[in-house]
């Protein structure tokens, strides 16, 4: 097929009733199909099953410290699960305090207190200050977004480059005494799939901040998701950290809620021994511990790192497949100079880019033919997308089946929001 720039109306016109003609015959299936979040289907959580199965006797329920953890306490996380988390991570286990089956609750939960009590590097409670405000990659996951929004922040848009966040503009940003944090989601990032250069880890690890209680919330969600044994590298943010004198700027983390089961893992936080020393004692007032039990089923049906990377090359294969059949099903816009999108080699999201001003039509007509999508500006500040060009496909949760139909249709409606603005 020729780019469709360089058709003249008439033969945009055939094309036209070509394409519209293919839609309408999904749409007449009352289809109801799901792109729209990165969930896991049965397919993939059954692979974790055996670590609901193991029964758990009397003498199974005590921590390699002796610990009962049918019982109150060990606040930061047994041991064993501190060592398993810093064994995948590649980072310290005394920068490391487990929590419990939420990340994201672990994120709110750690700018809530720096907004009530300040963070290492300032006590001054960020509420007590005005004008904050975030950077923001984006496109990026709207959750995050939402949090900083929800505590009253400024949100700044920085765009996603292939090795990460524009530096230029971030370091430029921070010299604003005003600018808290960034938001990063460094490997196989939502939605680009991009990871981050080892020049970006280190320019963010090295940056000088007008603001002495800086903040990068490392959200490496995706560390261990790659879709193959040749996944993406990722540079250890705390050992340039260390070089650089900056180790209290990081809070890390991470949970195994894509590895086993989604609210139903284990979450982590990790931070240098003197952030974490001010963290716990505020999270101590929270909570008197996070589910032992659980740490305990990880750990026994994990040994180490290796365990792990063999139990995601199992999900690798699963979703691999879900990948081939979204990005093969995308080439066939391929030339048409209507389209980007991103190849990633691991996480969750494929960031499709379609005709600026076409997004929300592309969304509408996806509705049309019974296939969710998820909102578009979801993926910006806001919930704006100034292009309105940007689309984050999950491909994840769908059988193949109903992933083959539902990115069929997604092609269709892709050509369809194009062909009816060229034609206007």
């Amino acid at each position: 097929m020729k780019n469709y720039n360089l058709l003249t109306k008439q033969e945009l016109q055939n094309e036209y009733s070509l394409v519209k003609s293919e839609y309408e015959k999904y749409k007449a299936q009352g289809l109801k199909l799901d792109l729209s979040r990165g969930k896991p289907n049965s397919d993939q959580l059954d692979i974790s099953l055996p670590l609901l199965a193991e029964s758990r006797p009397r003498e199974k329920c005590f921590s390699v410290s002796g610990f009962d953890c049918r019982n109150y306490g060990v606040l930061d996380g047994i041991p064993e699960m501190k060592k398993l988390f810093a064994d995948m991570l590649g980072i310290k286990e005394e920068y490391i305090a487990v929590g419990g089956n939420s990340s994201l609750q672990l994120m709110y939960d750690a700018l809530a207190r720096a907004m009530l009590f300040g963070v290492v590097g300032s006590e001054r409670p960020w509420c007590k200050e005005e004008g904050l405000k975030w950077i923001c990659v984006t496109p990026g996951y709207d959750r995050h977004f939402k949090i900083t929004e929800t505590l009253g922040f400024e949100l700044l848009s920085v765009p996603m480059t292939s090795d990460g966040p524009d530096m230029d503009m971030v370091e430029q940003l921070v010299c604003d005494p005003k600018v808290k944090g960034i938001w990063c989601v460094p490997k196989y990032s939502n939605p680009t799939g991009n990871t981050y250069s080892d020049e970006t880890v280190r320019r963010l690890a090295k940056m000088e901040c007008a603001a002495p209680d800086f903040r990068i919330m490392w959200d490496n969600a995706y560390a261990v998701h790659d879709l193959g044994e040749e996944g993406d590298k990722l540079l250890n943010i705390f050992d340039e950290a260390e070089k650089y004198g900056t180790l209290d700027r990081i809070f890390y983390f991470t949970s195994t809620s894509k590895i086993t089961f989604p609210g139903a893992g284990v979450a982590m936080m990790a931070a240098s021994p003197k952030n974490l020393k001010q963290i716990l004692t505020y999270m101590g007032v929270q909570t008197i511990g996070y589910d032992k039990l659980n740490q305990l089923r990880h750990t026994s049906y994990f040994s180490d790192g290796e365990a792990v990377h063999k139990h995601m090359m199992l999900l690798a294969e699963l979703i691999g497949e879900k990948f081939d059949i979204t990005l093969s099903a995308l080439d066939e816009l391929d030339g048409l100079g209507i389209a980007e999108w991103t190849k990633p080699r691991g996480g969750y999201f494929v960031s499709l880019n379609v005709m600026p001003g076409c997004a929300k039509r592309v969304f509408e007509l996806m509705k049309e033919a019974g296939v969710t999508l998820t909102s578009v500006g979801a993926t910006f500040p806001y919930g704006i997308d100034p292009r309105d060009e940007n689309l984050r496909i999950a491909p994840t949760y769908p059988t193949n089946d109903e992933l083959k139909v539902a990115t069929a249709i997604l092609t269709l409606a892709v050509r369809l929001a194009a062909l009816e603005k060229l034609l206007k």
